[in-house]
């Protein structure tokens, strides 16, 4: 495996981490049970916002809390680093 494919596999496996953890608070918060802390869910969204970004729009949870709104910004960092990627690879 090359070194490019492992940090894209790396990559995908933070987007789905944010994307389950993003679910599993939401399903805890119907139940009225232990949830995850908002820092560590604006923690994984840096790190992995399409599995975020995703997760909120698929379960609506988080849309309301104003924090919550850097996750598209987020989004929009990875989107631009990763056009600037694929441009210098040319």
């Amino acid at each position: 495996m090359t070194i490019v494919a492992a940090v894209i596999v790396v990559y995908l496996v933070v987007n789905l981490v944010a994307f389950i953890a993003y679910y599993r608070d939401k399903r805890q918060a119907k139940r009225s049970a232990w949830r995850t802390s908002e820092k560590r869910l604006l923690t994984l969204a840096f790190f992995g916002p399409f599995g975020a970004f995703v997760a909120m729009r698929v379960f609506r949870h988080k849309t309301q809390k104003w924090v919550f709104r850097l996750v598209p910004l987020f989004l929009s960092f990875h989107l631009l680093f990763i056009a600037v990627l694929i441009a210098g690879l040319r």
